[in-house]
């Protein structure tokens, strides 16, 4: 695989064909790459690919949140790190359910990523750095 760039757009058999040890690993390299410090850099990494694997799965919903995003003017790495943001909330939300899901947990996923703006994002905190 060739190093990760979050401001471009993977092609989807490259981005497949690596192990997922492999991506995240890209990940957490691009980051170290670009001297941007994180607490918890694999859990970030692993949010961050989360994403580009749903993106290269062709998830609409995911796809047309990106478009969206970028087109509110987020860059393209900023748009993966919003999307990732309401990931990270929904595993939280999950876990915190103590295991008492009942129904499939990407409905509520994807409901949010719908509706998920780039003003949200900046609001949220996130936006003023890297997110953890």
């Amino acid at each position: 695989m060739r190093k990760y760039d979050p401001e471009v757009d993977r092609q989807a058999d490259e981005w497949l064909a690596a192990g997922e040890a492999e991506r995240i690993a890209a990940v957490e390299a691009y980051h170290r790459r670009h001297r941007i410090r994180l607490p918890r850099q694999t859990l970030h990494a692993t949010i961050h690919t989360v994403v580009e694997n749903q993106l290269a799965l062709g998830e609409q919903v995911v796809i047309e949140a990106l478009a969206r995003l970028r087109s509110e003017g987020l860059t393209r790495h900023e748009a993966v790190h919003a999307i990732g943001m309401v990931l990270a909330e929904q595993i939280y939300d999950v876990l915190m359910d103590q295991g008492a899901v009942t129904s499939d947990p990407n409905t509520p996923y994807l409901a949010r990523v719908r509706q998920l703006t780039a003003e949200q994002w900046r609001q949220s905190g996130e936006a003023g750095g890297e997110p953890q």
